[in-house]
């Protein structure tokens, strides 16, 4: 299905997220921490989902946030958290994240909240109405009113 790469300080974690992504279909490209080893790492295999636990939500974990959007403008981004407040959330959609992956892992609602995410970000770029050509005012397929 979708190329996968998660960055979790944990290495529990990081198996337990892998197995579940492995076993709904999707290729696990990489795992590992928040290094900048692994950042280089996924900017050359281009993942198409990244679950990311930025640990505490400060300035560190959100400037995380804005270098994975940055390096990866086309990525799905997913938080993966044991904890998630309102202001957390609010903070992680502004920096691009698209999805929320509560911990302790349920595999079930891992799957169902990347598939939500995918259809919604579908039906929402088949919505958005095609951009209407710059109007020339010099021609138009219009009869002259006079």
């Amino acid at each position: 299905m979708l190329r996968a790469y998660i960055l979790d300080n944990q290495a529990v974690a990081r198996n337990l997220l892998g197995t579940v992504l492995t076993n709904g279909g999707h290729e696990v490209v990489g795992d590992g921490n928040h290094s900048s080893t692994n950042l280089a790492k996924m900017v050359k295999l281009q993942p198409q989902i990244i679950c990311v636990d930025i640990g505490e939500a400060d300035k560190d974990g959100l400037a995380l946030l804005d270098n994975l959007r940055t390096q990866l403008p086309k990525a799905l981004i997913f938080l993966v958290s044991a904890k998630m407040d309102a202001g957390t959330i609010q903070a992680a959609q502004t920096r691009g994240v698209v999805g929320f992956i509560v911990k302790p892992f349920n595999a079930v609602a891992v799957l169902m909240a990347i598939r939500n995410t995918i259809l919604r970000i579908a039906t929402q770029s088949r919505q958005k109405p095609k951009e209407a050509p710059a109007s020339d005012n010099t021609q138009s397929d219009q009869p002259d009113p006079s």
